[in-house]
């Protein structure tokens, strides 16, 4: 497997690209970051304590996955996992791109092989019950030993793409919320699922089942993905407009 050669820069972890004046003469670089920057202060993102440069990233990730037609062009919301920070805070972001809204800002668990309270490394192996970095495209609700569930498949050859094979699912499971954070400190751990309460399980699954995309994000600087190349959301972005919605197309 070759590595992909990325272009990625960002202006910053936890600050917005500051937008210039219509009558500049924007790049496609620069329109890009305007749509991303659009987005993440319309949602409030900042204000739940999501990363600039983590959702610009996922933003790129679901782009490319639309325009290599692995999304419908009718799906329109993103899932982001931060898996850098700690399990005490709200790690998983649902956002509706389209709307420009938070559906839901909530807990995860992340694998018991992958560290306590801080997931520090990441596997794809099976048996390894650790968490696995990248993108993946949500699939079909099923009931399981967790009760209602949801399939991923994991885009990223050598880092997730054993998610079925591993069973890498989204389920409702009882150590994630503040009665687990409250008893240990953190939440507790899965086999390498991304894990939500109970409580929310159903929101989760009914907000993103049927081919949405999910992006987890963790310190791990040996990955990387195809899906990250900047040239098909900038190519999109030179094609259109300024008012080009990227959830529409």
């Amino acid at each position: 497997m070759s590595a992909t050669i990325l272009s990625w820069k960002s202006d910053g972890a936890n600050r917005s690209v500051s937008v210039r004046k219509k009558s500049a003469a924007f790049t496609t670089k620069e329109l890009f970051e305007q749509y991303v920057n659009n987005l993440y202060e319309s949602a409030h993102l900042g204000e739940t304590g999501l990363a600039f440069n983590v959702f610009e990233k996922a933003v790129t990730g679901y782009t490319n996955l639309k325009l290599s037609h692995m999304v419908p062009q009718s799906s329109d919301v993103l899932t982001i996992v931060d898996f850098s920070k700690s399990s005490r805070e709200k790690r998983m972001w649902i956002v509706n791109l389209l709307s420009k809204q938070l559906i839901l800002n909530t807990w995860v668990a992340h694998g018991s092989g992958s560290g306590e309270e801080m997931a520090s490394h990441f596997s794809d192996a099976n048996d390894s019950h650790e968490s696995s970095l990248g993108f993946y495209i949500t699939d079909k609700v099923y009931n399981g030993k967790h009760g209602r569930s949801l399939y991923l498949d994991g885009m990223d050859e050598g880092f997730n793409s054993n998610a079925r094979m591993r069973s890498i699912v989204v389920h409702g499971a009882n150590y994630v919320g503040p009665a687990a954070i409250n008893k240990q400190g953190y939440l507790g751990r899965s086999f390498g699922c991304p894990a939500v309460s109970p409580k929310v399980i159903n929101k989760v699954i009914n907000a993103i089942a049927g081919k949405t995309v999910i992006f987890i994000n963790g310190n791990d600087e040996s990955y990387y993905s195809k899906y990250l190349d900047e040239a098909g959301p900038l190519n999109l972005m030179a094609s259109a407009d300024t008012s080009f919605n990227f959830a529409k197309f």
